[in-house]
């Protein structure tokens, strides 16, 4: 089962395709039963059943998208959440406030827009297409390049870059050819600076906004991130969140899981075993994260009291024992599984 938390989301069942009216009722309603109480218009033209809710981001996403034609396609947060990337749902940080489907319909499109849809005509490269659920979709990179540009927010760009990442869609390195290739785009510029602050190992949206708390607004080294820490006799103590390893200094978020009692109890039994080796533990929750100042303020305190250890007087250490493999980075990740597609699919 699909942890509520994860950044790649599971693919939707039973997403129903709109219809236009048919005065025959054959393939869609006619125009009597449209105006009736078992349809419901989701765009200018189209229908589905009104039993069928928009509630699901994929279903939404899929009554836009028909407005593109066949020569556009959804781009965004829309097409990330078709490429399986969890994060991207198509509401806003509250988590109410939906965010209209963006799509790409080139200078020839014409779409009525309205609140539902954000409409660019921007040029769109076949190869920048493919299909996605059945649903004409962005490139993952060419989809992040847009939903970088559409935040505006260097911070928030940096966190979708993110969570692109953590669902296995695109790398930073990726992303910057992208950026390249469209350098002379509108904010184009907002993208490389986000660029320069996202991490590919990051695996909430929360975990980014804490490490951007801490470099940009505490002014502290860039941390490790979701950095396994060993003690020398080769056992495990814990995965930090963020990890200072300079100071000794460590910064947990505590999202709405850790609130569990038995998380709650492995976070306190982790947090003991860091310290017993003496490192310094933060903990940060999305509250404190209203409150960047406060989180500062903590951070220095925190790291005044860590030890500074030189690498060698450390009971602690970030290099792995014998016999634990390097990680892969993102990069060769995707590489891997280029290579195994091809080999699946018989191409060159």
């Amino acid at each position: 089962m699909t942890h509520v938390w994860d950044p790649i989301c599971p693919r939707p069942r039973r997403l129903v395709r709109p219809v236009r009216r048919d005065p025959q009722g054959l393939t869609g309603p006619t125009p009597g039963q449209a105006r009736g109480p078992h349809w419901r218009q989701c765009c200018h033209g189209w229908h589905v059943p009104s039993d069928v809710s928009d509630a699901l981001p994929e279903q939404r996403v899929l009554e836009q998208s028909v407005r593109a034609g066949d020569s556009g396609a959804v781009t965004g947060w829309a097409s990330l959440r078709l490429h399986g990337a969890g994060f991207f749902d198509g509401r806003d940080r509250d988590g109410i406030t939906r965010i209209p489907v963006p799509l790409v319909v080139g200078r020839e499109g014409r779409v009525r827009p309205d609140e539902r849809v954000q409409v660019s005509r921007e040029p769109l490269p076949p190869g920048e297409v493919s299909v996605r659920q059945g649903i004409r979709s962005t490139s993952p990179a060419r989809a992040l390049f847009d939903e970088m540009r559409r935040i505006r927010d260097v911070r928030e760009a940096a966190v979708a870059m993110d969570m692109a990442a953590a669902a296995l869609l695109v790398s930073v390195r990726q992303m910057r050819e992208c950026r390249q290739q469209h350098h002379s785009w509108r904010r184009s510029a907002l993208v490389a600076s986000a660029l320069d602050l996202a991490s590919e190992r990051t695996r909430s949206p929360q975990e980014s906004r804490l490490r951007l708390v801490w470099q940009l607004d505490a002014g502290l080294p860039r941390p490790g991130v979701n950095q396994p820490v060993w003690v020398r006799e080769g056992r495990l103590l814990g995965i930090a969140d963020l990890l200072d390893e300079e100071a000794g200094l460590v910064g947990e978020f505590d999202g709405a899981d850790h609130r569990t009692a038995a998380r709650h109890t492995a976070d306190l039994e982790r947090q003991e075993r860091l310290e017993r080796c003496g490192l310094v533990v933060v903990r940060v929750t999305g509250l404190d994260l209203r409150a960047p100042r406060r989180i500062v303020e903590r951070l220095h305190f925190h790291r005044s009291r860590a030890l500074f250890l030189p690498s060698p007087a450390r009971a602690w250490t970030t290099a792995p024992p014998p016999g634990v493999g390097r990680e892969q980075t993102l990069d060769e990740y995707l590489d891997e599984q280029r290579v195994l597609r091809q080999m699946h699919h018989g191409v060159s």
